[in-house]
């Protein structure tokens, strides 16, 4: 791994224009091959104490955490301790409870399962408690018929993957640790946390903004309501950075996310560590079936794969700074924060930051787009010399 990268005028101007269209505290860094070529960042960390972003900053980044728990259930996959065709009750015998017996972990990834809300009662403190969220789960019936509906499962996707894969796992680790021991560990990944650490909260960016409109719609606020949505009230409170929310709690900095995008983009290896085979890493730009259905809760088409990531796309609910190539396995996560993979040149890139923001946008007007542009410049410019 090459030493860490100088910030590139080009990516310090492109910092400077997200933060003229609205950003406040950003990173971004990215990865060709096992070389970290872009490591950058600007603007403030935390304006109340008047703390600025540096290159240890970390971020909440939401729904990117949903990549990275995927890949840990297509560990077990490849061991073949799970098969994606299987019932999820297989694994997980009392989620078979009130109609939910022919879901299968196929539909689960690709968020077809048909329950996408969080359970009506939940708080921040019952979302912390691992238990009381599992025995939510398997009470609650579909809201839609299984494996027919494209409805995103913003938040409670991550409590079912997560619990598929403890009870799969011989060891039946907890997702957190699971992931620790076959992603972040064996990557070399530092500074990536599932349920940060008392000890790493001054490093953590104050969130700003992200909170529901006073008017937001009962389908939205179901599935992400208003007691622990994904916005600056709640995921600024120590509670939210400790509970273990394997959907949208990952806390980490762009660094981090970017290495584990990078053993994505050389298709399952890095640094000499292969995770998975290149092949199965290839398949999982397999779009979901029935991808060109609107999707109910996100309220247009979205290019989500069969196997827990998103391609790339051109509809109103794709990333524009992440492209319509669909062989980029990506995940956005809520307010905006974004990280992808691109199969075909190799690259990895990290975009976090603090100031969340509601899409779409148009092109021209998003904050990440100058910044995909000028990574990829460089990427481009290291391609040609190699």
């Amino acid at each position: 791994m090459s030493a860490v990268p100088a910030q590139d005028p080009r990516v310090v101007k492109a910092l400077d224009r997200a933060r003229e269209l609205g950003e406040e505290g950003l990173q971004v860094a990215a990865y060709l091959g096992g070389d970290l070529i872009v490591d950058a960042w600007a603007g403030s960390a935390d304006p109340q104490a008047g703390r600025q972003v540096d290159g240890s900053t970390l971020f909440n980044v939401f729904s990117v955490t949903k990549a990275i728990t995927a890949t840990a259930l297509h560990i077990l996959a490849e061991r073949g301790l799970v098969d994606y065709r299987a019932p999820v009750c297989r694994y997980w015998p009392g989620f078979a409870r009130n109609g939910k017996e022919s879901i299968t972990v196929r539909d689960v990834l690709s968020h077809r399962a048909g329950i996408p809300w969080m359970p009506e009662d939940v708080t921040p403190e019952r979302q912390a408690d691992w238990d009381w969220m599992i025995r939510a789960i398997e009470d609650m019936p579909p809201a839609f018929e299984p494996g027919r509906t494209n409805s995103y499962h913003a938040l409670i996707w991550g409590w079912i993957v997560g619990e598929i894969a403890r009870r799969a796992d011989p060891e039946h680790r907890p997702v957190e640790v699971l992931i620790r021991q076959e992603i972040v560990e064996p990557l070399g990944i530092s500074d990536l946390f599932l349920g940060l650490p008392e000890s790493e909260d001054g490093r953590v960016a104050r969130l700003i903004g992200g909170d529901p409109a006073p008017d937001a719609s009962e389908t939205y606020l179901r599935g992400m309501p208003r007691q622990v949505f994904p916005g600056s009230t709640i995921y600024n409170t120590d509670l939210a950075r400790r509970t273990v929310n394997p959907g949208a709690g990952a806390i980490g900095n762009a660094r981090a996310f970017a290495r584990f995008f990078a053993m994505l983009a050389g298709h399952g290896e890095l640094d000499g560590v292969r995770l998975l085979p290149a092949d199965v890493v290839d398949g999982f730009t397999e779009p979901r079936e029935d991808a060109d259905v609107t999707d109910l809760y996100l309220g247009g088409i979205a290019h989500v794969s069969a196997f827990g990531y998103w391609l790339g796309g051109s509809s109103p609910t794709a990333n524009p700074a992440v492209g319509p190539n669909p062989r980029i396995l990506h995940h956005p996560g809520a307010g905006g924060s974004i990280s992808w993979a691109e199969l075909d040149t190799g690259l990895a890139v990290s975009i976090c930051h603090n100031r969340m923001h509601e899409g779409p946008f148009e092109p021209s007007a998003h904050p990440f787009v100058p910044i995909a542009e000028a990574v990829r410049a460089i990427a481009a410019e290291r391609l040609e010399r190699n």
